[in-house]
């Protein structure tokens, strides 16, 4: 079977986000001061081939911990579609 995985990788909450913070500041000085605490990630789509639903998600969680986070500064999370 094949699937669709959409990741969402995001920079912990605790640890500062130095590119978010700028891209606040900016946003604050061209006149959009409704807005605050700008997070910046990445978002990642993949194809994986697998035999169940189960075994793509192990095989996700391994990609997301080993490559495509940094589990010292990132957190991720995602959803798994099946295509048919």
């Amino acid at each position: 079977m094949k699937f669709i995985a959409e990741i969402n990788v995001m920079p912990l909450k605790a640890l500062l986000d130095p590119q978010g913070k700028a891209v606040t500041h900016s946003m604050k000085n061209i006149g959009f001061t409704e807005v605050s605490n700008v997070r910046i990630g990445k978002h990642i789509t993949l194809e994986i081939e697998a035999a169940s639903k189960e075994i793509a998600m192990e095989r996700v969680n391994e990609a997301c911990n080993k490559i495509l986070s940094n589990p010292i500064m990132e957190g991720f999370d995602y959803t798994l579609k099946e295509v048919k």
